[in-house]
């Protein structure tokens, strides 16, 4: 049998909805017994022929790691989100300037996580968060931008999202945003690699299931940046796409590629209407 055939029954294999089930629980998650977070909702109308309803990836874990993230002081991703207050305090570049200078407190950018990625009209091209810290950083501060998902970009991400916990997300994919989204949503419907699996293959057609020892969730990115405790530390999005497209055994796009960009776009309106969990703890 040569690797060829392997290959293929992996991919029916993976495929296959008889490879365990493990419903979704109906548990309610509260941040600090004050925060309540919608993690169950009914799917945004671009869903409709997909999903009846949306669901976070927190519902799909262990009932140990809901609770690390049902409380600050258990929550390993907290760490970075005081990381991010540092960054945002410390003076950096030629202008002499800290993200406070401009901005205040960190609270004052609640809501500002949930509406990316975003159409930005003066540079004519959707934008992730990261992208916009960066405008800010080059064209405001004088600083150097941070790479996608590395240096800074992770903990002033997590920062955030964190005051933004418990708002909607609700991304737009209309207007001039439309080209980016519909090139995501074919790249999520796009059978890659070996195995030639899509992201819907897992996520889409196979939520619930197990998977060697993991429950597969909707693959929903509303609790991003994310700590795994698979690798014990804060991951951002991209990240998590080329890891899934990796283990497709195909070629993988760059974090902060355009193709990248779009997936999150597209991932990101999936869950519309989800609340924002981030930091949110993972597998």
């Amino acid at each position: 049998m040569n690797f060829k055939t392997l290959s293929l029954i992996s991919a029916v294999a993976l495929a296959l909805p008889t490879l365990g089930m493990a419903d979704p629980d109906d548990d309610t998650l509260v941040i600090n017994e004050e925060i309540e977070m919608v993690t169950k909702t009914a799917a945004p109308a671009h869903l409709a022929d997909a999903v009846d309803e949306v669901m976070s990836g927190w519902h799909f874990r262990s009932d140990e790691t809901q609770a690390m993230q049902a409380d600050d002081f258990d929550n390993p991703g907290m760490m970075f989100v005081e990381q991010g207050v540092e960054i945002w305090n410390a003076v950096d570049g030629s202008e002499g300037k800290s993200c406070a200078s401009c901005h205040g407190s960190p609270e004052a950018m609640a809501g500002v996580r949930p509406v990316y990625p975003k159409w930005n009209e003066a540079a004519g091209e959707v934008r992730t968060l990261q992208m916009q810290v960066n405008d800010c950083r080059e064209n405001r501060m004088g600083a150097k931008p941070w790479k996608t998902d590395k240096g800074g970009s992770i903990p002033m991400e997590a920062l955030l999202a964190s005051v933004s916990r418990g708002l909607p997300v609700n991304v737009a994919i209309d207007g001039p945003a439309q080209a980016t989204w519909e090139m995501g949503k074919e790249l999520y419907y796009t059978r890659t690699g070996q195995l030639e699996l899509s992201c819907a293959n897992c996520h889409e057609d196979n939520y619930g299931n197990m998977i060697r020892a993991d429950h597969l969730s909707q693959g929903q990115i509303n609790g991003f940046p994310t700590y795994r405790l698979k690798n014990a530390k804060l991951n951002g999005v991209h990240s998590r796409f080329k890891g899934c497209v990796r283990d497709t055994r195909a070629e993988t796009f760059s974090p902060g590629s355009p193709e990248f960009v779009a997936l999150e776009l597209y991932v990101a309106s999936r869950g519309n209407g989800l609340s924002v969990e981030g930091p949110s703890v993972r597998n």
